[in-house]
């Protein structure tokens, strides 16, 4: 019964997270959908304008930022298949080979405007438009039905991605902070339930199974870094042309903190599942104890449990709960906790180089892990400065042009001069000296040492 009243529970959280309104997502795409087609129906832009209410319904996305983007793009993908089609068409029908032509011009042109997941809108529309224009009665190239049927595709994608953005910019528009808390607290979950497991075991009987488990267990835990990590982008996202952005980008900085700290915790703690892997492998599989002793055994299960202690602070620092102060005092005096057991550790595995060089090496390899476990736990908790200010959207297309113009003004200032040694053609000297020597104009050039042989 308990279980069947866990799955219940983990079932409903799936669908309805806290802190977002059920069902508010749902029911602004089907408003956006119905409004785009009452809007487009008024218009009479075609007999059934299914386009607006089917554009509004892909423009809808997580965020406000992605919505404007997949918006815009979606509009310029409509507009050039039509005007591919209208190209097409003014010379002929639908044919197999008018067709090829559409589809291979239309993708050329969507990859050179990088429209991205985009791409085939614009063959499909290229296609529908020679396709309806084609089957019209009375069709010929340049007919009235074409212009009909390309200027309606297109009135109905400007009304449905309008549509689509205003809804979502007027009616809440999304921040996902709370998803992105969630996702964090569960990794601290994730890590810490790992290490009380891990601990556990080494009390237990240790063996060479054991160790296969827990390292194949530690590399699952990225697939939850990789979630967090995915929460995180989306929640940065929101932050973007947003008027409610202003609590995303206040939770960005000590989120993203906790996100690094958390994830270089996970190698450190995957690291030191190898390390304890090669030492258990190390030995004959019939004298595992010679592995470690019982005591060191101990005491490694103490530093993972004193890591989980330590861990359980994270959550409430990196999502600014009110016990948060009360958190960061807590986790000073757990890290120097972590510190003791460590030093304990460290004794325990003291082991002469010149006697034994493998256990030398892979005990120095275990207590490195741990040192890292405890510098990421404190990265995590670090405090942070301001809240986070996302580049412009334009900052990418600002930087592809102006590395084009560096170059062509690199271009530019490579100067042809004479040569003043010979009656031959010119040189190109440019701003950068060449090798061995300045490129000046009319400087002579450096002579060629003799070679000299090595021998032996």
């Amino acid at each position: 019964m308990g279980s069947a009243s866990d799955a219940a529970r983990k079932a409903w959280a799936a669908c309805f997270r806290r802190g977002r309104t059920p069902g508010l997502r749902t029911g602004k795409t089907v408003l956006a959908a119905v409004v785009a087609f009452q809007i487009a129906d008024m218009l009479h832009t075609s007999a059934q304008p299914i386009l607006a209410p089917l554009t509004a319904l892909l423009v809808v996305q997580l965020t406000l930022y992605s919505t404007l983007t997949s918006g815009l793009d979606r509009i310029a993908a409509v507009v050039t298949g039509v005007l591919v089609a209208v190209g097409v068409a003014g010379l002929t029908g639908l044919t197999w080979w008018s067709l090829g032509a559409v589809v291979g011009i239309s993708l050329v042109i969507g990859r050179l405007l990088r429209l991205g997941s985009n791409l085939l809108e614009v063959p499909i529309s290229a296609m529908l438009v020679l396709a309806a224009a084609s089957t019209s009665i009375g069709f010929s190239p340049g007919s009235p039905s074409l212009a009909t049927t390309a200027t309606g595709r297109v009135v109905e994608t400007l009304i449905g991605a309008a549509v689509g953005i205003l809804v979502n910019v007027l009616i809440a528009p999304p921040l996902y902070i709370q998803p992105a808390d969630d996702a964090v607290g569960e990794l601290v979950d994730k890590l810490s339930g790992f290490a009380r497991e891990m601990a556990a075991a080494l009390r237990g009987e240790w063996s060479r199974a054991e160790a296969d488990r827990f390292l194949e267990g530690a590399r699952g835990l990225g697939a939850e870094v990789a979630r967090a990590d995915l929460h995180l982008g989306r929640t940065e996202e929101s932050a973007r042309l947003n008027p409610r952005g202003g609590a995303a980008r206040a939770a960005q900085p000590r989120l993203r903190t906790a996100l690094n700290g958390l994830e270089h915790s996970y190698v450190s703690l995957r690291n030191l599942c190898r390390a304890v892997l090669d030492r258990t492998y190390f030995v004959a599989e019939d004298d595992i104890d010679g592995a470690y002793r019982p005591e060191a055994l101990r005491a490694l299960a103490d530093v993972l449990d004193a890591f989980a202690d330590a861990m359980a602070t994270v959550d409430p620092i990196a999502t600014d709960e009110p016990h948060a102060p009360r958190s960061r005092v807590l986790v000073e005096a757990q890290l120097e906790e972590l510190h003791d057991r460590r030093d304990r550790l460290a004794s325990f595995l003291l082991v002469d180089p010149a006697v034994d060089a493998g256990a030398w090496e892979q005990h120095g390899a275990l207590l490195a892990a741990v040192d890292r476990l405890r510098v990421e736990l404190e990265a995590a908790v670090a405090p942070v400065d301001g809240p986070w200010r996302p580049e412009p959207v334009t900052a990418r297309h600002l930087a592809a042009v102006r590395r084009v113009l560096d170059t062509l003004a690199r271009r530019d200032r490579a100067v042809v001069v004479p040569d003043p040694r010979t009656d031959g053609p010119p040189r190109v000297t440019g701003t950068s000296p060449a090798p061995g020597g300045p490129s000046v104009a009319g400087a002579p050039e450096p002579r060629e040492e003799p070679r000299r042989e090595e021998t032996v």
